[in-house]
């Protein structure tokens, strides 16, 4: 089995005052991969992050990045690391091309115009290169600080909220952007407050709260195992009761008996099949229906279950 190319092992972080913001955190991320680190705010996801690119120190655990220990050799891999960060930190009078070009220098890499150039197309920033920073929109800034992070070609880019405050069209094609990346070989970890992207994105997933790490898991594992399907039947007739040969599906009755409402699947990933099920044990009890409209849960609908389940009682 490859080795990962970021092994996390019982990370913590405490700030002054005793605040726990990193929990005993174990985490490894696969080459190659995009991984959606889901949290709500103030569950440790940036904290996370700062302490791989350096600008957390830990209160302990053991970060290893393509081989190096962290904590003694920095430097080695903190060159082939890429941050774009949650806050738009930049400067503002500054030309675009300029920004980009700078960054680059910092990690020790020779200036390379052709190859800064192929970043700011490839991010639609070429037309703004001799632009001051100032002058952009809040998504085109948001799309500088990605090109910032590309300069110096990492191979590992953490992504945190990259799409916050910009509008539907531009998130999608910054979308478009961060799997054009993967294509080219760069492992990608993504936090995001969009719970859509990491379901439109993401191999794997991971949940936060609290500094804690509650699950980890494929995409579509997690969706099986943990997603639920609804369905609901529109009957020709009204119904005053359940009948008990269909009285053992999970299943309501509406007020005024024209519609049943199925929640099943749960743990299983077979909702479908039990609706199929379903159907037939109505149609072998007499009972007819008009419709039926299916739904299948979100990773939104997973987390918030989640984290439901995870909040501690008042």
């Amino acid at each position: 089995m490859q080795e990962p190319i970021l092994s996390i092992a019982g990370l913590s972080k405490v700030y002054s005052g005793g605040v726990k913001a990193l929990d005993d955190v174990d985490l490894e991320i696969r080459k190659g991969e995009i991984f959606a680190l889901l949290g709500p705010n103030g569950a440790g996801k940036t904290t996370l992050i700062g302490a791989v690119c350096g600008l957390v120190r830990p209160s302990g655990g053991v970060i290893t990045a393509f081989g190096h220990n962290l904590k003694n050799d920095w430097r080695s891999a903190r060159a082939r690391i890429g941050l774009v960060p949650q806050e738009l930190s930049t400067d503002m009078f500054e030309t675009v091309e300029r920004a980009v070009s700078y960054s680059r220098g910092l990690f020790g890499h020779a200036p390379d115009k052709a190859r800064i150039h192929e970043i700011l197309r490839s991010l639609s920033l070429y037309e703004k290169r001799s632009s001051q920073i100032r002058e952009l929109s809040g998504g085109m800034k948001r799309r500088v600080l990605i090109a910032k992070a590309l300069a110096h070609e990492p191979e590992l880019l953490f992504l945190d909220e990259p799409t916050a405050g910009v509008d539907v069209e531009l998130r999608k094609d910054m979308w478009e952007q961060i799997s054009a990346l993967r294509e080219r070989g760069t492992t990608i970890i993504l936090t995001t407050h969009y719970i859509e992207e990491a379901e439109e994105m993401a191999d794997r997933v991971g949940i936060i709260r609290g500094g804690k790490i509650l699950m980890v898991d494929d995409k579509a594992a997690m969706m099986k195992r943990l997603g639920r399907t609804e369905a609901v039947l529109q009957l020709a007739e009204p119904l005053s009761e359940l009948p008990p040969s269909i009285a053992a599906f999970p299943l309501e009755l509406s007020a005024d008996g024209r519609e049943l409402c199925f929640r099943g699947g749960d743990g299983t990933g077979k909702g479908r099949q039990q609706v199929a099920d379903l159907t037939k044990a109505l149609i072998a009890a007499g009972i007819d229906f008009t419709g039926i409209d299916i739904r299948e849960s979100s990773l939104e609908d997973i987390f918030v279950s989640l984290l439901t389940e995870q909040e501690e009682p008042a």
